[in-house]
């Protein structure tokens, strides 16, 4: 029987024979073992690896490294990214105005955006919201011309 030992990049199926806080070992046959680090697992935030795989389960992964020392590690979610159809980019589109004339932004679903271009768009949106309360607040605070003071 050949020995088939696997190269970065290929796509292997396995199944998981252990379970630990920091990830998940995947026997990918004739007789080697990986590891799935917990950021690998799924393409969202893995708190209990155990929400999302459990011992026996098979899964597809792929090779990301392979140590000197042999060490192999793997991901499940580039796996996934690998044999699921790309999706075409959809665009950006905006909610109705409110009330007030100001509109909130919206990414169409399914569209992946980086941390930092939400972190920019949160505090764009933010200073925007918080000029216009005062804005609101100062015209709130002053007498109309003829009104008497208190």
């Amino acid at each position: 029987m050949l020995n088939m030992q696997p190269k970065v990049g290929d796509l292997v199926e396995g199944k998981i024979t252990g379970i630990t806080k920091f990830g998940v070992f995947v026997d990918i046959g004739d007789s080697c073992t990986g590891m799935v680090h917990i950021s690998e697992v799924a393409r969202t935030y893995v708190n209990e690896i155990t929400d999302f795989v459990k011992i026996g389960d098979t899964v597809k992964t792929k090779v990301l490294a392979i140590a000197e020392d042999g060490k192999i590690s793997l991901s499940i979610k580039r796996a996934l990214e690998e044999t699921e159809p790309k999706e075409r980019p959809r665009r950006k589109t905006f909610a109705p105005p409110k009330p007030d004339n100001s509109f909130v932004w919206t990414s169409a679903k399914n569209e992946s955006a980086s941390f930092e271009d939400m972190l920019n768009k949160f505090k764009q949106t933010s200073d925007e919201k918080f000029s216009d309360l005062k804005r609101k607040n100062l015209d709130v605070r002053r007498p109309k011309r003829g009104a008497p003071m208190k």
